[in-house]
């Protein structure tokens, strides 16, 4: 398997590969930049099919969150974790496990939740290191802000691409989690169709009943007759078969990584479909966690997350007048920030 020479290690600082087999823990820790503070990112947990999938997923999400990191603004570096199990065998005992693992870097990262974990894992990982963030008590669960940073979003895309506002919108909502769900709730109030699918038939339901969503099957979502596809689930469901198949003229979710390749950026774009970078829109979720380690007060970071839909603004007009698709133009613009001064 290839480490320094692998496809996504892009300068990354540091990748840390721990193991207690006694408590179950194979797990992998990324830090991508520290340049502009710690390296905060979540904690994902998965039933990988290979090793080689788990390291491909967690340098591309540790890439992505010193990019977000940067165009939100915070004083913090890029990282993420990835546990390699079912989350159907996460215990206790293998969460601590994780937090001493994170413990011996040092305060160079901190762990939050991500796909899989739960307030309540963090609650675990706190008891063997304090550099951990969104446990009870404190921010609490971060997807309801990583879901409204998507609307808001969603919103200014709308208007850029299309002219109007989401009364009446027709939105294919993939991935019913958390922020998905949240999401969903957001979109409704606002007046927009929804047409939803997730692998759990009871996510579906619920949504249908909430929110009269029509529901579609997940392989279909992306094809959807409707004018925004919003992908809330795991990432490359952009890619080469994907995107001619897509029929909405607005791609903005919450889900990392949502390019398979660098060049599906392109591919959108020479379609007409105007893409909102993933990890610019889904920022959200990191703000709110951002609050204890950066001292933001609660309207500080309200502030941040309100101002995300401005930036993705920026980065439209930065792609129209440099002639590059949107994922290339966010991309210029993070990594200015982080070059050193």
């Amino acid at each position: 398997m290839e480490l320094f020479t692998h496809l996504d290690f892009d300068g990354h600082e540091q990748v840390v590969f721990s193991q207690n087999e006694r408590d179950g823990l194979k797990s992998i820790i990324a830090i991508h930049s520290s340049r502009l503070g710690p390296a905060l990112g979540g904690c994902r947990v998965w039933d990988y099919a290979t090793e080689a999938e788990a390291l491909t997923d967690v340098l591309r999400l540790s890439r992505g969150m010193s990019y977000k990191a940067a165009l939100a603004g915070l004083p913090l570096g890029g990282g993420k974790s990835v546990i390699l199990a079912d989350r159907s065998e996460k215990t206790p005992e293998m969460m601590r496990a994780m937090g001493r693992a994170v413990e011996r870097l040092g305060g160079r990262y901190i762990i939050a939740e991500d796909v899989g974990v739960e307030v309540a894992d963090m609650d675990e990982v706190a008891k063997e290191t304090r550099h951990v963030s969104g446990i009870s008590g404190g921010v609490g669960d971060p997807s309801p802000w990583t879901a409204e940073g998507v609307f808001l979003s969603l919103q200014a895309a709308v208007k850029h691409r299309l002219g109007r506002g989401l009364d009446g919108i027709g939105v294919s909502v993939k991935g019913l989690g958390h922020v998905g769900s949240n999401l969903c709730g957001l979109l409704a109030g606002a007046g927009a169709k929804l047409v939803v699918s997730d692998i759990r038939e009871e996510a579906v339901k619920a949504m249908a009943e909430a929110h009269g969503a029509s529901p579609i099957g997940v392989d279909d979502a992306h094809a959807a007759e409707v004018d925004v596809f919003a992908p809330c689930a795991l990432g490359a469901g952009l890619n080469e078969k994907t995107i001619p198949q897509i029929n909405a003229k607005v791609v903005c979710g919450a889900a990392n990584n949502q390019l398979a390749v660098a060049e599906d950026d392109d591919r959108l774009a020479a379609r007409g479909i105007l893409y909102a970078p993933d990890y610019l829109v889904n920022a959200g979720g990191l703000i709110s966690v951002a609050r204890p380690s950066t001292g933001l007060s609660d309207a500080e970071a309200r502030t941040k997350l309100e101002a995300i839909p401005d930036t993705l603004t920026q980065v439209f007009a930065l792609a129209e007048t440099d002639g590059v698709a949107p994922g290339a133009a966010a991309d210029r613009l993070a990594r200015k920030t982080l070059e050193p001064v």
